[in-house]
């Protein structure tokens, strides 16, 4: 199967990915959980801690996609890094399902928060909490999660010129989403936190019996670095891409750089307007506990007396959460077109088709499915869909961190750099990505509620030892015999 002639140019690259690590979605849909554990500290000082991080993985992840620029991304690199020592099929099979498990996770997540924030605009635009408004039952929810992929699915079958039309849009809705509402909100609100409780007021008060600030701090950069994650999107796309040696890692270094400025703006924006947190976080209160909804419903509620603005500006943030989930399946289905196609999922010859847009069609379609599948434990407990996004975060980045841990180790002799490349800093900066990903595998593996029981338990380590545990046994039992690693050719 040939896949499209080269079509996207730098910007549509850049876009996917922007939409994708999307600022206005991570932050919007967390930002309870920062102000929970630490609040102001965590978020004002996790989020740079978490983006000069972030920025490392990127650099020693673009600088292998500089050396090998194919939609397979993260697996086909492992394959090639591992080459010399016949690991291989092996590192790519690991990685590869990780990435894809992983990225469904992040769609579902997505699109799932979007469904959540959506009943939350439904319940304020009908007379707010105490005020008999309507509150959609986890079954209407999980109706609006499925209208939403069954969007996404429709529009990532139009042609790819389409989805780069669409993917621009959603970077300049994003960008300038951010823009107004860190200067909207914090400016309509009749009182404003000073800069004193914006810069130095750590949040020790939590329902989950957690009292050790460092503890509480470490919680509380959940938030940045489940925001800071997709852009391996750039990677996937490259074989759409023009100049994708040089083209694919600018798109990933500039998207990160990018949200890292317009995030840090939006966190320092919202929390000058905010006030009393233990009332943010009250589900007693008009949005029924969700803190970023709240603190804009009132900051146009104390200056007009109806919080209709704030609603408004929870609709520029719905649309997008939409179009980050849209990117995500864009991503989603390169993944899924290209590891079939190296015949590593069952069904393969069906989920690498294309149609006549040159679409993975099938590839489309099964990843929106297996997105509300996985939405589906959230009818049983929020805490299996907490999992889902502990899942996205950890899933995504020990895909992120195994091409690099490679590179470092069994490739460090034989490592071929492309255009662009970190010279003799490469090995260095590989080693501390490798690092920043155990230690956040390990922070996000901490239980969140103390004393743990079943309800409280973090699922995180049951979830991502599960995934571990069915790739080591499907390869052990079957693939291995099977499974040669990609079969793609890097021309074009």
């Amino acid at each position: 199967v040939a896949f499209p002639k080269r079509k996207i140019r730098l910007l549509s690259n850049f876009s996917v990915t922007f939409s994708i690590i999307s600022v206005l979605t991570g932050i919007t849909t967390l930002y309870g959980t920062g102000l929970e554990f630490g609040g102001p500290v965590a978020m004002v000082y996790g989020w740079p801690i978490a983006g000069t991080f972030t920025i490392i993985v990127g650099l020693a992840m673009a600088e292998i996609c500089s050396a090998y620029p194919t939609s397979g991304g993260l697996y086909f690199w492992s394959a090639r890094l591992c080459s010399e020592r016949r690991w291989g099929p092996f590192a790519s099979w690991l990685t590869g399902w990780f990435n894809i498990v992983g990225q469904w996770a992040v769609t579902t997540s997505v699109d799932f928060s979007l469904a959540q924030l959506i009943q939350v605009i439904i319940l304020l635009s009908t007379g707010g909490n105490n005020g008999g408004g309507y509150l959609a039952s986890k079954y209407v929810v999980i109706a609006f999660h499925a209208a939403i992929l069954l969007s996404h699915a429709l529009i990532n079958s139009l042609p790819i010129s389409w989805l780069s039309f669409f993917g621009q849009f959603a970077a300049a809705w994003n960008m300038l989403g951010v823009f107004v509402l860190m200067i909207a909100v914090p400016a309509v609100a009749t009182e404003r936190a000073s800069a004193k409780f914006v810069f130095t007021h750590l949040n020790t008060d939590n329902s989950a019996g957690i009292h050790n600030n460092l503890y509480i701090f470490v919680l509380g950069l959940l938030m940045s670095q489940y925001t800071l994650t997709g852009y391996d999107a750039s990677a996937h796309m490259t074989e759409e891409t023009k100049n994708a040696d040089k083209n694919g890692p600018i798109g990933i270094i500039s998207a990160i750089s990018i949200s890292i400025v317009v995030g840090w703006g939006y966190i320092l924006g919202i929390t000058f307007a905010v006030k009393e947190i233990p009332y943010l976080l009250s589900p007693d209160n008009e949005a029924g506990g969700y803190a970023i909804a709240e603190v804009f419903y009132l900051a146009f509620k104390s200056r007009y007396g109806s919080g209709v603005g704030g609603i408004v500006c929870l609709g520029i943030v719905a649309v997008a959460i939409y179009f980050c989930g849209m990117s995500s399946v864009t991503s989603n289905s390169r993944m899924v077109y290209a590891f079939s196609r190296d015949g590593a999922m069952p069904l393969s010859p069906v989920w690498h088709k294309v149609n006549k847009h040159e679409v993975p069609i099938n590839a489309v379609w099964l990843s929106a499915f297996v997105s509300l599948c996985m939405a589906l434990p959230s009818l049983g407990s929020l805490v299996a869909f907490q999992a889902m996004v502990s899942i996205a975060t950890i899933g995504l980045y020990i895909a992120y961190a195994l091409p690099i841990f490679f590179r470092v180790t069994l490739a460090r002799k034989h490592f071929v750099p492309g255009p662009f490349n970190l010279g003799r800093y490469g090995v260095l900066v590989g080693w501390v990505a490798v690092l920043w990903v155990v230690t956040i595998t390990v922070l996000f593996s901490l239980p969140v509620t103390y004393p743990v029981t079943k309800d409280t338990l973090n699922y995180t380590p049951v979830a991502v030892g599960g995934l571990f545990i069915l790739v080591l046994t499907s390869w052990v039992v079957s693939a291995r015999h099977w499974f040669k690693g990609p079969v793609t050719n890097l021309s074009g």
